[in-house]
Formats: C-alpha cells, structure tokens, sequence
C-alpha cells in the first residue's frame, strides 16, 4: 500500500510539474546577403553560414551571443547536436529563476523559406520536438507556449504553401521582422496562433527585443504592456525616438 502512495504520488508530481514547465521555441533566419532579398551588410556579418559571425547569431546582439553573454536571466543548458542539416546550431537555454527554457535555433540563411515554414507549422501546432536534459523531457516545436520568428521578412520575397490543421490551442508568437504583421497576418490566422508581437515597419530584428517582449511574456503582461517594453527597449538601442518606437511595434490583429 505504502509502495503504491509513493508511485501515485510520484507520477501526480511528474504531472504537476510538467504543467509548470514552459517553453519557448527561437527560430532564426540567419542573415545571408547572397540569398535574401536584404540591403547588404558588411560580408562578415552576413554570410548565412558562418554562425559564429552571423549578425542574428554570433554577433553581440545576436540571439545567442545575447542570451548567453549579455543577460542573467537565461542560463546556457547545453549546444545540442542537430540532426537537421540546415539547422547550423541549435542551443537550449534556462530561465534562471523561472521554470522555463528556450530552445533557439539557427538556420542557414539560404534556406530561410524553410525556416519560415517550420515557425509557421509550429505556430500551428505541428512538428512538435521533444528534447531530453537529464531525466527532463521538453516540448517544443509544435508543442512549445511561445515561438519567435527572428530574421528578414522572407515573406517580402516568397510564397508558402502550408496545409494548416485545426487546432483547440493558441500558441503564442512574436515574429520580429520587417513589416511582418503585413505579410505574416494571412498564415498567423490560419495557424490559429496568438501575434503577442509583431511590425508595422522596417526594424533591427535584434536579441534585445526579443528578451523584452519575452519578459512581458513570462508575467503574463497583456499585449499591449508587451508591445510598450518592446517600443522602450527598441529604443533604448537604436535612438529612434519612443513615438516611431512605439509606432513600429503593434499586438494583435
């Protein structure tokens, strides 16, 4: 009997704990001055496959040069092996005092319209992936609370064709790109997903924001109190003014 409460009580606090754990999914577009459809920048910077260099990535205000070297909120867990050729690095980080991880991945710039329409199957709850910490087990992909877009606005420059599914859940997004509530509204409504965070304009989409409009997210702030830490940090880093801040960043549709 006693045997049999201690299994219950196990498999209940297993359960709970689950629950509990959230988790965001980062998809990276890497910036590619050959193969995207972007003002060239500097060719050290922009060259879709080289990681370490990559403006969105190993740069200083790349996603993973940010969450790893420039905040103390995130933890590094562990760079994990990818079996997807056209994933260059794929790195998983923890909150430091929440129980939450981060999944980021970073994509060969050429092959962005990929990138694009896994974030967007995800978004709809497809493709789920499953990673394993010690004796954790992790949901993301189409199973994670949170996914970003972080990249060019591939959508400027190609079409996708993706069979969405009906789904009973929202999952959250944030896409930070240029214009991406024009272009990304269709799919963000076929998906059945929730625009936490999106553009109206041109913008940097650098790590800063998205650590933001992640903190917003993780208080379980509303749209809008997303939207106004995304518009003071954007700011805060690229001098633009709060009112073209502000004006640049929008929640919802």
């Amino acid at each position: 009997m006693k045997k049999a409460f201690i299994l219950l009580a196990t498999i209940l606090f297993t359960q709970i704990t689950k629950a509990q754990t959230k988790t965001i999914h980062v998809f990276v577009a890497l910036c590619d001055n050959q193969y995207q459809g972007i003002i060239p920048v500097p060719a050290n910077i922009g060259n879709g496959k080289d990681y370490n260099k990559n403006l969105y990535w190993g740069c200083g205000y790349g996603v993973r040069s940010y969450f790893k070297l420039k905040t103390k909120d995130w933890n590094l867990v562990k760079i994990i092996k990818s079996n997807n050729p056209i994933i260059l690095e794929r790195i998983l980080f923890k909150h430091a005092k929440k129980d939450v991880y981060l999944l980021a991945d970073a994509y060969d710039g050429e092959q962005i319209k990929t990138c694009v329409e896994d974030f967007l199957k995800a978004s709809n709850g497809q493709n789920p992936i499953q990673i394993k910490t010690g004796t954790t087990a992790l949901h993301f992909g189409g199973k994670s609370n949170l996914l970003s877009y972080v990249g060019h606005d591939g959508l400027m420059d190609f079409d996708v064709t993706i069979n969405y599914k009906t789904t009973a859940s929202k999952r959250d997004v944030i896409i930070l790109a240029c214009y991406s509530k024009d272009y990304f509204s269709p799919h963000i409504k076929q998906a059945g997903a929730n625009p936490v965070l999106w553009t109206t304009h041109l913008m940097a989409p650098e790590a800063y924001t998205l650590k933001a409009a992640i903190d917003g997210w993780l208080l379980n702030e509303t749209g809008k109190q997303i939207d106004e830490r995304a518009a003071q940090t954007y700011n805060n880093y690229q001098k633009c003014g709060i009112k073209g801040a502000r004006n640049l960043f929008t929640t919802g549709f």
